[in-house]
């Protein structure tokens, strides 16, 4: 019996399929807001506004102290255009659905997959919490101490994925072979390389988590008392810095999130935006917050300061990342459908939307086709999550 010419619609929830199995990145964070972009044709640059949870101080004793709700959100816009360009011919199309797939969908998807999640991934340069253990094998004690860094900053249990690239797989596996799990996911663990699920985590391997190289900075100090905010003025350092390099300051201790008591641990801040050398103003996250709902740290840096960053000055450190879903968010829009074409599909599977669309080219006698995602991904809530720094 001869084969049926596959249709768009077919093409089309097959290339998603593909698609969604290679995406454990994005596959494993908040999609929950794609609902919320038009269905009808969203066009680049829709943004949703998504608002965090609201912060409160407490009162001591009967005195009515009222307080004001502020509200805060961050922009999610959905703005990046990726897709996969193809030539095929009717001919293609009248092949099995699983020869399609292996032949075309497989390999093209696959390419489309490792941008879209090498995308998404640069989030990790947003989050300030950091285990070091930089120039040393991935070993479980820092799974832990990355687990606490969640429980500390009070990540839902549910949810909760730990994401390694695949040197830090590799020396975890070798280390915890046999360890924690039941029989079936020892096996896995021996035929796959796979860790399962232990210490509260889901855990995954991805071959394209980046490594990430710090600046050269060296004995930087804070210039001035007091500070507070998303700037830091600091002097008599040397060294450029970039975007994502994490630093500690003397003296400044984050506090628990709700009774705002110091914790005792000194509190870790990411660089939102390069620097030179010398004196400067560094951009920093999370701004430096001393009262307040919204505190975070127990006190605003001394004059003097020392200012320590982690890891080897120039050097380059492997990235894993320990988080709640809630942490990240992804989502896709639909394209408008062009009209007076060939064919045109467009489907939807787990949230992610694909749009292909085929045209007769009269010049070369062939089918150009294109397959497009429109997606945009922010960082949430960045203290959700927590780097692991090994090698």
């Amino acid at each position: 019996m001869p084969n049926t010419l596959l249709s768009p619609t077919s093409v089309t929830r097959e290339a998603l399929r593909v698609l969604h199995q290679k995406l454990n990145f994005v596959g494993s964070i908040t999609r929950e807001y794609d609902d919320s972009f038009a269905r009808q044709g969203a066009k680049v640059g829709d943004t949703l506004k998504v608002r965090l949870p609201n912060q409160y101080t407490v009162r001591s004793g009967s005195t009515l102290a009222a307080q004001d709700t502020t509200e805060t959100a961050v922009d999610l816009k959905v703005q990046t255009q990726k897709g996969v360009d193809l030539n095929f011919t009717s001919v293609d199309l009248t092949l099995s659905l699983d020869d399609f797939s292996e032949r075309v969908l497989e390999p093209a998807m696959s390419v489309l997959a490792a941008n879209i999640e090498a995308d998404a991934m640069g989030m990790y340069k947003d989050v300030w919490n950091q285990a070091n253990n930089h120039g040393a094998p991935a070993n479980f004690k820092k799974i832990l101490d990355g687990r606490k860094i969640l429980v500390d900053n009070l990540a839902p249990l549910a949810g909760r994925t730990c994401n390694l690239n695949t040197q830090d797989n590799v020396d975890l596996v070798d280390a915890l072979k046999g360890l924690f799990n039941d029989r079936a996911t020892i096996s896995k663990q021996h035929r796959e390389g796979f860790m399962g699920r232990t210490a509260g985590f889901d855990f995954m391997e991805n071959t394209l988590w980046p490594s990430h190289t710090r600046g050269a900075q060296a004995g930087y100090l804070v210039n001035g008392a007091g500070q507070s905010g998303a700037s830091l003025i600091v002097d008599t350092g040397t060294g450029a810095g970039g975007i994502g390099d994490v630093f500690t300051i003397s003296g400044v201790f984050r506090v628990h999130p709700e009774t705002k008591l110091s914790t005792g641990v000194l509190q870790q801040f990411v660089l939102t935006g390069v620097h030179g050398s010398g004196a400067t103003s560094l951009a920093i996250s999370p701004a430096i917050v001393t009262t307040g709902a919204g505190q975070n740290v127990s006190a605003a840096p001394a004059d003097n300061a020392p200012i320590a960053f982690a890891g080897t000055a120039s050097a380059a450190t492997g990235t894993s990342l320990a988080y709640h879903k809630s942490a990240f968010a992804f989502a896709t829009a639909d394209m408008v459908m062009p009209r007076g074409v060939d064919f045109a599909a467009r489907e939807v599977f787990d949230g992610v939307s694909m749009r292909i669309v085929r045209q007769y080219d009269i010049n070369s006698d062939k089918f150009p086709c294109r397959l497009d995602v429109l997606y945009g991904f922010k960082t949430l809530r960045p203290q959700l999550a927590c780097r692991l720094a090994n090698n």
